[in-house]
């Protein structure tokens, strides 16, 4: 009897050692896998990431390429110093596509964007500009970087050389006032120094912004 009894303790003990490393095992197994989803979670974080910092330099690209555009297709006296300048915004945007590791030479335009000017009017002089003080402007449009240096400031193809702009961004709050200094291919963009003052760390492009005429 005390030998049954022995051996019967001894199976016991080791159906428990079995069982105990079957549910080590599972949870192994289940750490394991969780820790295979967090690089999959952070992989697709950083994509999007991407894709975001891709498209903004690309809408960037594109309105600085229809502005070239329209000033080749009604130019003055000033356009040819205007499409050169410009030339070197798009050149320097082409190489933060190719250090972020987008496209080089992929572009994408504001689908918000005006018209161009027709023959005779100035650049900057059309609806927008009658905008009052305090008015939102530029209602659904995106605002993203025109690649120029220099103090804060914007550029626009609705609002005169002169015009003071609140741009806000709804996603982080942050809002800077700038002063329209030259003409663009979009209702407003944000030169280097306006941009990095409103905008998201790896992003160039701002989905959701507030406009307002100010001044």
């Amino acid at each position: 009897m005390s030998r049954r009894r022995t051996l019967g303790t001894k199976k016991k003990i080791a159906l428990l050692v079995s069982a105990a490393a079957v549910a080590g095992g599972g949870a192994f197994v289940m750490a394991n896998a969780s820790n295979a989803a967090q690089p999959t979670q952070q992989a697709r974080t950083k994509a999007a990431q991407d894709s975001n910092v891709c498209q903004g330099l690309a809408t960037a690209l594109g309105n600085n390429q229809r502005f070239i555009e329209d000033q080749r297709a009604n130019p003055d006296a000033q356009s040819a110093a205007r499409i050169e300048n410009r030339e070197a915004v798009v050149a320097e945007i082409e190489r933060k596509q190719a250090a972020s590791g987008c496209a080089v030479g992929e572009s994408a335009q504001d689908s918000q964007a005006a018209q161009p000017p027709q023959a005779g009017e100035q650049a900057g002089g059309q609806d927008g500009g009658a905008a009052q003080a305090g008015e939102q402007v530029c209602a659904g449009s995106t605002v993203t970087l025109s690649g120029e240096g220099g103090a804060p400031a914007a550029s626009s193809n609705q609002f005169p050389v002169g015009t003071k702009l609140k741009v806000t961004n709804l996603d982080n709050g942050k809002s800077t006032t700038v002063e329209v200094n030259s003409a663009s291919g979009s209702c407003a963009l944000l030169n280097n120094a306006a941009f990095e003052q409103v905008r998201e760390e790896g992003r160039f492009l701002i989905r959701r912004a507030l406009i307002e005429k100010v001044g």
